[in-house]
């Protein structure tokens, strides 16, 4: 079974005959009756990744639970064969595919779904360039100029994509972003949540956008500078906006979970969604939205923003300093 290096090094080698072989994008809407909006043939949907336990989750979701009829979880690529077979079980995946490109000209939609954000983009490249619609799990790549230019291929190739943190992406989220037009000025907000700032898998890259997101989800795209703090086991990290908001970030390790706090002249207020848990979430809905529709949830402009203070903070982390957030 081959390992990460070997795939992207064999990837590379075949991602000119592939971009040869499908230089005419699939249509993203054979799969629908234009006028009911009605599935007429199964949408077959291709994992690249297993590590993640997520893989067997889009199984469960799709293949057991039929969230969405019509819509099956055919393949799958695993870092090893183990992963594969552990989330075909669980996720009820019928095949297994010893090489991604297998899956060319095979399936409708795309996930690559990879512990690693720095495995994330470049085994998509074929796909993208087929016309198959993708879902990036986060974060959605580990550095923001190979990210650029990867959205730069799918806008190109006419290719929707999309990427988020689950937790951000939420009808919670978006429930307490509505309840935020009840205050007139924020200017200091806490968010507690896991993050590993050694983590084999990225470092902050991992878990960061679980905590960052929401952040920017609620509050925009418009942090100034950033500092990570670390003591020990303990971290946090201040957020400055451009309008002068601070953000603290805590880096929980003993429960997981994630709390945003605000002050207003009534004291701290924690933020809760005042509306009842939606099944299947957000998330789902809105990335088979885009699968059915070419419709993309999130502008290119914000999946790259989030990598770029990603990017600050992984850099302060290694100076100690405040860093400027790249525009």
């Amino acid at each position: 079974m081959e390992n990460r290096r070997t795939f992207l090094n064999k990837l590379g080698k075949g991602s000119a005959l592939s971009a040869i072989a499908l230089s005419s994008p699939v249509s993203l809407f054979s799969q629908f009756d234009s006028k009911k909006g009605d599935m007429v043939k199964p949408f077959k949907i291709g994992i690249i990744g297993a590590e993640n336990s997520h893989t067997a989750g889009f199984g469960k979701l799709f293949n057991i639970d039929k969230a969405f009829p019509g819509m099956e979880v055919k393949y799958v690529w695993g870092e090893t064969e183990e992963f594969a077979k552990i989330a075909m079980e669980k996720g009820n995946i019928p095949k297994m595919v010893k090489d991604p490109n297998d899956m060319l000209g095979k399936i409708d939609g795309l996930i690559v779904d990879h512990r690693h954000g720095k495995f994330h983009l470049e085994p998509a490249i074929p796909f993208i360039k087929a016309g198959i619609p993708t879902f990036i799990d986060k974060p959605f790549c580990y550095r923001s100029e190979e990210g650029k230019a990867f959205l730069a291929l799918a806008r190109k190739h006419g290719t929707p994509v999309t990427s988020f943190s689950s937790i951000a992406h939420s009808y919670e989220t978006f429930d307490i972003k509505e309840q935020l037009k009840e205050y007139k000025e924020i200017n200091q907000v806490v968010r507690y949540g896991p993050v590993k700032l050694d983590s084999e898998y990225g470092g902050i890259f991992f878990y960061g956008a679980h905590i960052l997101q929401p952040v920017l989800y609620l509050f925009g795209d418009n942090v100034e500078k950033v500092q990570v703090h670390v003591n020990g086991i303990n971290s946090s990290a201040s957020l400055v906006f451009k309008n002068g908001m601070l953000v603290t970030l805590i880096s929980t390790t003993k429960k997981y979970g994630w709390q945003t706090h605000i002050e207003t002249e009534e004291g701290i207020i924690p933020l809760q969604a005042k509306s009842k848990d939606q099944s299947p979430g957000k998330n789902y809905v809105d990335m088979v939205e885009m699968f059915k529709t070419g419709k993309e949830p999130r502008s290119h402009e914000s999946i790259l923003y989030c990598v770029t203070v990603l990017e600050a903070l992984e850099k302060s982390i290694n100076s100690g300093q405040w860093e400027t957030v790249q525009a």
